[in-house]
C-alpha cells in the first residue's frame, strides 16, 4: 500500500481538524482529527529521521495549529488555517525529503 507523505498527512490533519470542528460544531471531534493525522505524521517521521526529527515536527504541528488561532483574528479563520497548513506541510518537507 502506498505511503501518503507525511507533509501531505499533517497539513491534511489541521486543515480536516478545523473543519470537523466547524461543520459538526464538536471541537472534540476535530481535535481528534487533528491528533491522528498528527500521530501518523510523527510515525512517519520517527521512521524517516528519528526521534529528534519527529519530535522537532511534532512541536511544529502542535505550534501551528496553536498559531492559527491569533493568527485567524488578523486575518480570518480558513486564511490562517491554510497559512499554517501550508507552512507546515513545507518544514516537513524540508525536514524530511530525500537528499542525494
Amino acid at each position: 500500500m502506498p505511503r501518503i507523505p507525511s507533509p501531505a498527512v499533517a497539513a491534511a490533519g489541521l486543515v480536516g481538524g478545523y473543519a470537523v470542528a466547524r461543520w459538526t460544531k464538536k471541537r472534540p471531534l476535530g481535535g481528534v482529527v487533528l491528533a491522528v493525522a498528527g500521530g501518523v505524521a510523527a510515525r512517519e517521521w520517527q521512521q524517516v529521521g528519528g526521534a529528534k526529527v519527529a519530535g522537532g515536527l511534532t512541536a511544529a504541528y502542535v505550534a501551528a495549529f496553536a498559531g492559527s488561532h491569533p493568527l485567524a483574528k488578523k486575518i480570518g479563520a480558513w486564511p490562517a488555517v491554510f497559512s499554517v497548513a501550508g507552512a507546515m506541510a513545507g518544514a516537513a518537507y524540508a525536514v524530511t525529503r530525500k537528499t542525494g
